[in-house]
This record gives structure tokens, sequence and C-alpha cells, in this order.
């Protein structure tokens, strides 16, 4: 199979690069990625040279690039997103080029070469459950996205969706919980408080720590992906969680006792505006459906992770010790 995978380089997008060249190495892979902040040449450089896989630095914007490298492959895969909820309540304005014309640019050519598309997106399309309920949500879960990341995801889904219903393109599409592993962005909750509990450096959570999130490790996640893009129907949403609803402070002193720090790392700090309080995913019909099953528990991923990051300074020292990072992550919490 010949896939075009867009973002390769950052988080999901690299683990679901090394799945098939683990799972099924006969796949044949062009990497197109922008290289922004979160894209890091590093998560696939060990592919450089083989014969079954390319990178391309450029954009999603590019219509003549897109359309080109669309003809080349069988199956897109879009994982190219703008996704960190706090830089998109501080500048909106690419989250809406990037998530959403970027999606309508790829859905045209996909159209017009009559390939496979699935689309990447994410649980927070759907807004916020309350904590008492036992209420997850499902395939048919209305949209009520809470901030500029989640809105433009909302509209991408929605587009991919109308391009099925309207030219018969062949899409699917999936959204998943919050992901764990191996070469996340540091600014992500999970490495970052990995990472500054390695440094004795503060673990900063929003509001009270009592957010709920449903973990999935990236890895299960890819697996998930490759369900849908191989067997799943077309036209067809799956959502693809982790059964493990866990508290974001539950999750900080877990990563504090693995690494035999002091819970008197976690710093709480002002809430961030419009801030869901829980995520739940029902995932039973890419279970029932298509047969998925999880690899690790919560337990066993977090272990597995913090133990990548323990080991893999070589990959992150260089990111914190950015200056563009370091001022970024000293104004954004200056200013709440």
């Amino acid at each position: 199979m010949r896939y075009l995978i867009t973002g390769g380089a950052g988080f999901i997008g690299s683990n679901f690069i090394h799945y098939l060249f683990k799972e099924h190495p006969q796949s044949q892979i062009i990497n197109l990625d922008k290289l922004t902040y979160a894209g890091n040449p590093a998560n696939v450089k060990m592919y450089e040279g083989q014969p079954n896989y390319r990178f391309v630095k450029g954009d999603i914007l590019d219509l003549e690039l897109v359309d080109k490298l669309v003809s080349e492959v069988d199956v897109v895969v879009n994982f190219a997103a703008e996704t960190h909820v706090d830089r998109s309540i501080l500048g909106p304005a690419e989250f809406v080029q990037t998530n959403i014309v970027g999606t309508q640019i790829l859905l045209d050519a996909v159209t017009k070469h009559e390939k496979r598309y699935h689309h990447i997106s994410t649980d927070e399309v759907f807004g916020s459950l309350k904590f008492d309920s036992p209420e997850k949500f499902n395939e048919g879960t209305p949209y009520d996205p809470s901030s500029p990341y989640s809105a433009s995801k909302a509209a991408s889904d929605h587009l991919a969706r109308a391009y099925h219903r309207t030219y018969g393109t062949a899409v699917t599409l999936s959204n998943c919980s919050n992901n764990y592993g191996p070469y996340q962005f540091i600014e992500k909750f999970i490495p970052l408080a990995i990472i500054n509990a390695i440094n004795d450096k503060p673990i900063p959570l929003y509001g009270d720590g009592q957010h709920i999130r449903d973990w999935i490790h990236v890895e299960d996640h890819c697996k998930g992906i490759y369900l849908v893009i191989t067997e799943g129907k077309i036209g067809d949403t799956y959502l693809i969680g982790g059964n493990e609803e866990q508290s974001n402070v539950h999750i900080a002193k877990d990563i504090l006792k693995s690494l035999q720090k002091s819970e008197d790392l976690i710093t709480f700090v002002k809430d961030r505006p419009g801030h869901d309080k829980r995520y739940a995913i029902d995932s039973r019909k890419i279970e029932l459906d298509l047969g998925f099953t999880r690899k690790y528990t919560l337990e066993e991923g977090l272990k597995q992770t913090v133990d990548w990051y323990v080991h893999h300074k070589q990959w992150w020292e260089p990111i914190i010790n950015n200056k563009e990072f370091i001022k970024y992550h000293k104004d954004q919490y200056e200013n709440r």
C-alpha cells in the first residue's frame, strides 16, 4: 500500500509511520510535514535512505504540491494539524488555515484523483462531560467545541463528511481520546510533567488538577487507525479511546512516584479559558465491528512512557533549551 502521511514528523503521525514499518514493512510512505515547532525530523530520522520512504518538507496549504503527492499514492492519512489548545486561544488564525483550509485542499486532491482518505480528529470536538455522569462520547454525540482548536477540528470533520456525501469521496474519520507515549512534543501535559520532574522543576496543573481525560497509548491508537483504514466502512466515523479515565493530578502523582520525586513539585496555576472538565470515549463500535483491542493499560503505558523520556534526553534536551520554547512557556504562565 502506498501512503501519504501528512504531519508525519509530529507525535501521532511519526508513531503511525513506526507502526506501519513494524507491522507492515512493505508499506511505501511519503511523509509530508511543514516542520513547525511540533514537527521533529528526529522522530523519523531512522528511515532516511530507505527505498520505501520519502520525506517531503512542505505545507498542506500548497495546492500544487498536495495534488502531485496525492496522485502518487493509494491512501492519504491526515495528521497535519495545529493541536495545542493554549496556542489556539492566543492565535486562532493559524488553526483555521491549517486545520480547515488544509483539510479542504487535501479533500479536493483525493476527490480529483479518486484516492482513499482518512481523517484524524479528536474527542475535543464534543465539548465536555459532567464529572458525575456515566455518559461517554460516541459516534452520535453532537458537536460542542469549546476552544478555537476544537472548533477548527470540528469544521474539518464536517468537511470530510460533506465531501463523502457530495462527491462520493472515499472518506473515513476517527476521533481519539488523549494520546501519550514516545516522541510527544514536550509542551503537552504528560511529557512536560515527566521532563520537569526529571529536572526537579514545578509541574503546572490548571485549576485544581481534577480535569479528567480518557488516556490511550499512541501505539494502540495507531493500531485502531490502521483497522479503520483497512477494514472500516467508507463514510463512517470510529471513536478510538483508551477506556482509562483519570484526572490530571492523579497522572502527575503517578509520574512523580515512578521517578521517586516529591509531590511538592505539583503547582496549581490559573485555569485556561473554556477548559473542558471531562472527556470519555465509548469505543464499542470499533471494538465490535473491527475487533479493536489495546496492548497497554494506563499503568503499563505510563511506565513505558516515563522510561522512554528518561532514556532519550538527547531527543528532548535541545527542545527545552530552545529560546523560543522557553519564552513561549514563560509568557504563557505569566499571562494567566
